[in-house]
């Protein structure tokens, strides 16, 4: 094929023309110019592209394409072959939009194309085109730390599939390939199935003793695998100098930023109850504003962190804001809480409770509390979910109450040390700790911040003081992760100005000890934090600072 340009046209869209075309090289002069390696299709499509900024791109032309648009450096068509094929990726043509991502050194699509194979590899492994991968491939799936959608047990078994497809080539693999697997989290029964095939027999022994014991079959409640995940610190909503937001971002060990996550799908909104069932975030309830008018609803939002996607959920039987939400045997429990006007008889005598399973994906009305309480704080504990303190009409209250799902009943439990509302009741070692909120002190008519983190021993019914907090604070967010007891943000005082503030302080529950964290990079309030497993292939933007 031959084919007339411009030297200009040419030079204008392609590093390779210009470099020719300015420096001293002999095709400057020439009328004619042979290009090897680039085929007459895809040459076709890259002067039409020079002379109309259009690219017809398909499946029958797109390496054509790439190759041509690599070879002379035309980056604006790489990059649109580059987003063409991710949009075209499936199970039957990944293992082949990787090779050709590896081959023209297309880094963003060889990652979105392996953590597609890694999100979908409970399928993909019983594929035919699962045994086609390279042992480079697998090794870089295995290794390249993005979620599964299966358990580890299962990723060892795929890995003996494709040892055993060829065993002859394959089987001296074994042992860098069992190096990619957490073979702590493969049950031991599977382990000794799998060490008795005989691509994996002595490779598998070998790796089994230089794993460190003891074993833990499962991976943390909730997860299916834990394989690219880590633990992360969650900030929901709240407010900051800007004003009200939907947003939630969130802390991980490893990167040591905050980062944003994603945005509650609802009008900006506030005092909603939040949860993490089976590592996925809820958000339900709470109340916005409406031409100065406080609008309170009943529905809810659910955000899987794997797949980085929200879903709508049933709705409560009852609209709430300034409630409890808490997670009791694999069900969730709306506990009172404000509710617009209505005819309920009750409303003043109780704390209406419902549940919600999340398989049914339905709401059932439970023994309500007595007491009409909002601002409240809950926990569960040992099958029984606990509720302290919040207020009453204009009462703050030091009252504590379990609730016993197999009995459907609320028993009273020894009151706590101090009133509280607006605070906060983490677990940690089989006991409950509240942290955080205020009284009211009848004498002044003032808040009085509640300073003390009150531990509650289910086996003794009593409430001890086990520390007091450097910066007493309400509406900050706490959070509990490994032995560690977060405060984050929150109001300082009561003042009318300048009384929010970005610190964060931790207390080691087992050495009783306190550090102080690098800040917030805002001022905020009202928010609530929550432990959260997160993908650590994200690349999200950190939170930007905010000066007052």
């Amino acid at each position: 094929m031959s084919a007339k340009a411009h030297r200009v046209v040419l030079a204008s869209c392609s590093d390779y023309f210009r470099a020719m075309f300015t420096d001293e090289m002999r095709e400057r002069c020439q009328s004619e110019i042979c290009l090897n390696g680039v085929s007459a299709a895809g040459l076709r499509c890259l002067l039409e592209y020079a002379y109309t900024s259009r690219l017809s791109l398909n499946l029958a032309n797109i390496q054509d394409v790439l190759a041509a648009a690599a070879h002379v450096q035309v980056l604006t068509v790489v990059e649109a072959c580059s987003n063409y094929l991710q949009a075209q990726l499936d199970l039957d043509n990944c293992v082949d939009i990787a090779t050709i991502a590896e081959t023209y050194s297309l880094h963003r699509l060889r990652k979105r194309v392996y953590a597609f194979m890694s999100s979908h590899l409970h399928q993909f492994s019983k594929m035919s085109d699962f045994q086609r991968l390279t042992v480079v491939q697998l090794l870089h799936l295995l290794s390249c730390d993005y979620p599964v959608d299966c358990s580890e047990a299962q990723v060892l078994l795929t890995v003996a599939g494709w040892l055993q497809h060829c065993p002859s080539d394959r089987s001296r693999h074994a042992p860098a390939l069992l190096r990619t697997l957490n073979l702590q989290e493969v049950p031991a029964p599977v382990l000794e199935r799998a060490a008795r095939l005989p691509v994996l027999e002595e490779p598998l022994r070998a790796a089994l003793r230089l794993t460190a014991l003891p074993m833990t079959p499962a991976p943390p409640t909730g997860l299916v695998n834990s394989r690219g995940l880590e633990l992360a610190v969650v900030k929901v909503g709240g407010f900051s100098i800007a004003g009200i937001t939907n947003e939630i971002t969130y802390f991980l060990p490893s990167v040591g930023r905050w980062r944003h996550l994603t945005t509650i799908p609802h009008v900006e909104q506030c005092n909603y109850g939040t949860a993490v069932l089976n590592n996925q975030l809820y958000v339900i309830g709470g109340c916005f504003n409406q031409s100065l008018q406080e609008n309170i609803h009943p529905f809810g939002f659910r955000y899987n962190p794997q797949q980085n996607k929200w879903s709508t959920m049933a709705p409560m039987q009852r609209e709430r804001c300034r409630f409890s939400l808490s997670v009791l045997g694999g069900q969730l429990y709306a506990v009172g809480g404000a509710s617009e006007a209505n005819d309920d008889g009750n409303a003043e005598d109780e704390s209406l409770c419902e549940a919600y399973n999340p398989a049914s994906d339905t709401w059932t009305p439970t023994a309500g509390l007595p007491g009409a309480r909002a601002q409240h704080a809950a926990a569960a504990l040992n099958g029984l979910l606990y509720v302290s303190g919040g207020l009453e009409g204009d009462q703050v209250l030091d009252s504590c109450h379990a609730y016993n799902p197999s009995r459907g009943t609320w028993e009273p439990r020894a009151p706590l040390l101090t009133p509280r509302a607006d605070h906060y009741c983490v677990t940690y070692s089989n006991c409950l700790y509240i942290c955080g909120g205020w009284y009211e002190d009848e004498a002044t008519n003032t808040r009085v911040l509640v300073d003390t983190i009150d531990c509650y021993n289910p086996a003794t019914d009593s409430w001890s003081v086990v520390s007091r907090v450097p910066t007493p604070r309400y509406h900050a967010g706490i959070v509990v992760m490994s032995s560690r007891l977060y405060v984050i943000g929150g109001f300082h005082s009561d003042a009318t100005f300048d009384r929010a503030t970005g610190v964060i302080e931790c207390y080691d529950l087992d050495n009783a000890l306190w550090s102080v964290e690098n800040a917030y990079p805002q001022d905020i309030w009202e928010h609530v934090c929550v432990p959260l497993y997160i993908p650590r292939c994200r690349d999200d933007m950190d939170v930007l600072a905010i000066t007052k």
